[in-house]
């Protein structure tokens, strides 16, 4: 028999009641390959199941005689102590299971990528001065901290030039010799910090990692992590996990961004990954954005703030501008923008976001004002174009006709972006207009004079900045029924706002009645509201000040489902889910929800019930 000749294994199954390690005998011809961390198959169930050793052990808790396990997949150990440890304390955290996190954070074997990799080390770390943090209030004593080993722990309020910030701070932990996992939320801020570590770091000191690069791009570049030939990982969310060797630094930018929020089970956001990496390593913390979200806010985090000086905001239609432009004042672009927009094409580029993507994306009856809806699905209706049909943004069914007073003729409700360039290009005969949006995303535009129509997340960086912004349709994000609206307002105003010259203005359009989101916006204080958000959620048990789990499935199911809870649990139904709240000083709610989950599984009395912890502000 060989030494330790039991394994420990955890299995790939995602049934809750069958989330822990099992025992496997380990054949004499497997007893050097079958080490910790690599991938297995075993038989279980009948079925032959994938998984990971966890642990070797000389003697079986079991008593009975142990299933020896079918073959070892690879020799990499692809599991390392501290992902697994990482793993097991998210499924928890989300009531989910182990299992789906591993599938997660560990990529699929491509057996050409490990043998294709050769061996290397990194190259040493330039010394490089970090200039963009002086410009920040308390930046370069987090830059020392991270030099000399520390693990700080801060949230810092960015500027245009964050991906040169993040690349500096990824400096920094290098050069005391520790890891560096950052992660941001789409290809285009990849790009952009891929960039500037090239520029800081030099060549071979970092990799990218993202779900689209493809099976062996993706593998060898993780591969490289796991091996240490690099200590440095940049991607999306699929790089949260990167095994980076030593970590000394987790990075993540603009934290109310719902692509970092994972999709699949157990539907873990970033922050959360991240945080339980830090605290399990050691490493620094740090979460980056223009504005703030009410999460990060919770956590009371040391601020990195900047000195910069910021464009002017104002805000179109106020009393002054209505005595003096009369109902111009309150036009979708108001008499201020216009002139504002005239005068900054002189200079260079004017960038106008429209929160709303399409031609005419809302519509409704001309003469009675009912909402049009499709005749077929009851969904909305919308114009692609000046000459074509309503369509059916559900179902694609044409045509419309008001089920209140049987009329044909449409206005528009909202106007789109496409429609918006249309208009404007109207107004500014001669100045090009530029678009960047669903179909085509631009990255950057040149400085020369331009109007660029863009939606929220699709503006493209000016060289120089813009010399002036034009915010839109206030209020289509503003009363967005959701709880976050104001904060993801805010997000995305601040998102075009930042890219402007800080000699030029912004002008916000749309605005029907002064909010506290908009004097945030004036003054640009995204904490001072994140910190107004987070005391409202506190006094109405909202999260993040109140756990919230949200149960999805048929209506008996999650009845019978929510039965299984503690009483002392609130439910509340509604027409598609149903949100249990756990009571104010539970410490932790989310293993009686689990338990829950696994004796429902184990039963398999019901139907599927999906279980959501920690919902984003914008699914409530």
């Amino acid at each position: 028999m060989p030494q330790l000749p039991v394994a420990r294994v955890v299995l790939d199954g995602p049934l809750p009641h069958l989330d822990r390690e099992f025992e496997y005998a380990v054949p004499p011809d497997l007893a050097d390959r079958a080490q910790p961390g690599v991938r297995i198959r075993a038989r279980f169930a009948g079925k032959d199941t994938a998984g990971f050793v966890v642990a070797r052990t000389g003697q079986a808790e079991h008593t009975g005689k142990l299933t020896p396990l079918r073959t070892v997949v690879g020799d990499e150990p692809v599991l390392t102590v501290h992902i697994l440890r990482v793993a097991r304390q998210i499924a928890d955290h989300y009531a989910g299971t182990l299992s789906d996190v591993l599938r997660l954070a560990i990529p699929p074997r491509h057996a050409r990528a490990e043998k294709a990799l050769t061996a290397s080390a990194p190259p040493p770390v330039p010394d490089r001065e970090a200039t963009i943090w002086r410009r920040y209030d308390a930046g370069p004593a987090f830059l020392d901290h991270l030099r000399s080993g520390g693990a700080p722990a801060a949230v810092w309020t960015a500027g245009p030039d964050w991906p040169d910030g993040i690349a500096q701070a990824a400096q920094a932990a290098l050069s005391a010799g520790r890891g560096v996992v950052i992660v941001v939320p789409d290809h285009r801020d990849v790009a952009r910090v891929d960039a500037a570590l090239s520029a800081a770091l030099g060549p071979d000191q970092h990799v990218r990692l993202t779900a689209d690069q493809g099976p062996q791009a993706r593998y060898t570049a993780w591969l490289k992590a796991l091996r240490g030939q690099v200590k440095c990982v940049v991607g999306n969310r699929a790089a949260a996990f990167a095994p980076v060797h030593d970590p000394g630094l987790f990075v993540w930018w603009d934290d109310g961004d719902d692509l970092l929020v994972e999709p699949r089970a157990p539907y873990p956001h970033v922050r959360e990954i991240l945080r339980a990496r830090a605290a399990d390593a050691g490493a620094a913390l740090l979460s980056a954005a223009v504005s703030r979200s009410v999460a990060v806010q919770a956590w009371q985090l040391p601020e990195i703030s900047a000195r910069d000086a910021h464009p002017t905001v104002h805000i179109a239609g106020d009393e002054v501008e209505r005595e003096r432009s009369g109902p111009a004042a309150t036009a979708r672009i108001p008499t201020r923008a216009w002139q504002l927009a005239h005068a900054a094409l002189n200079d260079g580029p004017v960038l106008v976001q429209v929160p709303r993507r399409g031609y005419l994306p809302a519509l409704r009856c001309a003469d009675c004002g009912t909402r049009a809806t499709c005749e077929r699905c009851q969904g909305p209706l919308a114009l692609a174009g000046p000459d074509g049909p309503a369509v059916c943004r559900w179902c694609g069914a044409q045509g419309a006709h008001c089920r209140e007073c049987g009329s044909t003729a449409l206005r528009a409700t909202v106007v789109g972006a496409r429609r918006t360039a249309e208009e404007l290009g109207r107004a500014f005969p001669g100045v090009p207009v530029v678009q960047s949006g669903a179909r085509e995303v631009l990255d950057a535009v040149p400085a020369s004079p331009a109007l660029v129509i863009a939606t929220p997340g699709a503006e493209p960086v000016a060289e120089g900045g813009y010399r002036a912004a034009l915010l839109l349709d206030a209020w289509a994000l503003t009363e967005r029924p959701t709880l976050d609206a104001g904060e993801e307002a805010l997000r995305r105003w601040l998102a075009a706002a930042v890219l402007v010259d800080p000699a030029g203005a912004v002008v916000l359009c749309g605005v029907s009645r002064q909010l506290p989101v908009h004097q945030a916006l004036v003054r640009w204080a995204p904490a001072a509201y994140a910190d107004r958000e987070l005391a409202d959620r506190t006094a109405l048990g909202l999260p993040p000040a109140r756990w919230l789990a949200l149960l999805r499935g048929e209506d008996a199911d999650v009845r019978q489902f929510a039965a299984g809870l503690p009483a002392d649990w609130e439910r509340l139904p509604t027409p598609t889910q149903t949100i249990v709240r756990a009571p104010v000083g539970l410490d932790d709610p989310a293993p009686i929800l689990k338990a829950v989950r696994s004796r429902w599984s184990a039963a398999k009395s019901g139907g599927p019930v999906t279980v959501r912890v920690e919902p984003t502000a914008g699914e409530l």
